[in-house]
């Protein structure tokens, strides 16, 4: 139980916000599926943040350039799920795009696979 003069606050690790009050207590993004190596960036650079929460406003700046969703997970110290339903919220009120990862559409050859593994027991 917290005193009246206890704060949710910890002088090592800063303000303690439970991921779950980030998102609202959504476990899912919206309607985007990402995956954690999808590609995120924000349309625009001169995006008025002051009108946004602090964790989107960190995750437009962060992506000025292209990142994988495990990156920008990664620089926010974040849990994934919970970056993946914020990237959501912003894509889906149009700060942000995305490209899903490129699917490999040609299986290997087997006959290269084995001439390579051939070579590499060689060595």
């Amino acid at each position: 139980m917290m005193s009246g003069d206890e704060s949710w606050f910890d002088e090592a690790a800063g303000p303690l916000v439970r991921p779950y009050a980030m998102t609202r207590g959504r476990t899912r993004p919206a309607s985007n599926k990402l995956d954690m190596i999808t590609l995120v960036v924000a349309v625009r650079a001169d995006v008025d943040t002051v009108t946004l929460d602090p964790e989107y406003a960190e995750i437009l700046r962060l992506c000025q350039r292209p990142l994988s969703v495990a990156e920008v997970s990664a620089q926010l110290d974040l849990p994934l799920v919970v970056v993946k339903v914020l990237l959501s919220d912003l894509i889906d009120s149009g700060y942000m795009i995305f490209r899903p990862p490129m699917r490999a559409t040609r299986v290997p050859d087997k006959n290269l696979l084995q001439a390579v593994l051939d070579g590499v027991r060689r060595l």
